[in-house]
C-alpha cells in the first residue's frame, strides 16, 4: 500500500504542473482569441463600404491598395473610379506612357506612387501574362511590392489569411498586445502578432476589420477608448496621446 501511495503522488504531481502549464497556455491565448471575436463582431456592426470590397479583381485591389498609401480613404475613391475607367485593365496600364498615368493620379501626391504601379503592371504583364501571381514569393518579386501590399492582394483578392501590417493595423496590435515602446522599432514583434491573431479562414474579413477599427476606433489621436471593446485588455488603456 506504501507503495502504491508514493508511487501515486507523482504521477499526481505531473498531471497537476500539466493542468497548469495548459492552463497558463489557455489564459496567454486568452486576449487573442476575445480579441478576433469582438473585432469581427464589430466589423460585421461598423464596417465601412467601400468600392474595393465590392471586388475580387487583384488589379483593382491593387489600385486600391497602392493609392492607400498615406491617403485619406475620401480622397482615394473619386480617383479610384476615376483611374480604373481610363485603366480597366492591367495590360492598358502597362501600355500607357508613364507620364501619363502619373497625370491621371494627380492631385493624390506621392508621386513614386504612379510610376510604382505601372512598373508593377509592366512587369506582370511580361512575366505572369497580365496576369497578378497569388503567391507571395511572386507577389514580392514583382518590383515595388513589399510585404504588406503582398499580404493585402493575397488576403483581399485571393481570399487567403495572410498578415498585414500598416499603419493602422500596427497601432491596433502594439496598444493592444504591447503597450510600450515605439512601434516603428517593434515591427518584427508586430508582424508575429499579425499572424497569430489571424483566425483560420476569416482573412478577408479580420484583416479588413483591423484596417477599419485603427481608423475609426483605435485612432492615432484622441482614440475611442470608453467605447472600445478590446478596453479590458488593451495593454495600453486608456490611451494617452499628444
Amino acid at each position: 500500500m506504501a507503495r502504491s501511495s508514493i508511487s501515486a503522488q507523482p504521477t499526481a504531481k505531473k498531471r497537476g504542473n500539466a493542468h497548469a502549464r495548459k492552463t497558463a497556455r489557455v489564459a496567454e491565448r486568452g486576449p487573442k482569441k476575445r480579441f478576433q471575436t469582438r473585432l469581427l463582431k464589430w466589423y460585421r456592426e461598423y464596417g465601412r463600404d467601400l468600392p474595393w470590397r465590392r471586388t475580387a479583381n487583384p488589379y483593382r485591389i491593387l489600385v486600391s491598395e497602392v493609392m492607400l498609401q498615406q491617403t485619406q480613404v475620401d480622397r482615394v475613391i473619386p480617383k479610384y473610379h476615376e483611374f480604373l475607367e481610363k485603366y480597366p485593365t492591367l495590360s492598358d496600364l502597362a501600355a500607357a506612357e508613364p507620364e501619363e498615368v502619373r497625370k491621371t493620379w494627380y492631385p493624390l501626391g506621392y508621386n513614386i506612387r504612379p510610376y510604382r504601379l505601372h512598373s508593377i503592371a509592366c512587369e506582370a504583364v511580361e512575366r505572369y501574362g497580365g496576369n497578378i501571381p497569388q503567391k507571395h514569393d511572386d507577389l514580392m518579386s514583382l518590383k515595388g511590392i513589399g510585404r504588406y501590399t503582398a499580404g493585402a492582394v493575397r488576403s483581399f483578392a485571393f481570399n487567403k489569411d495572410a498578415p498585414i501590417l500598416d499603419t493602422n493595423v500596427m497601432r491596433v496590435l502594439h496598444r493592444i498586445f504591447v503597450g510600450e515602446g515605439n512601434p516603428k522599432n517593434q515591427k518584427a514583434k508586430l508582424w508575429v502578432l499579425a499572424e497569430e491573431t489571424l483566425p483560420k479562414g476569416k482573412g478577408y474579413d479580420f484583416n479588413q476589420a483591423l484596417m477599419d477599427f485603427g481608423a475609426m476606433v483605435c485612432t492615432a489621436r484622441k482614440p475611442y477608448c470608453l467605447l472600445c471593446p478590446m478596453r479590458e485588455f488593451c495593454k495600453a488603456f486608456p490611451v494617452q496621446t499628444k
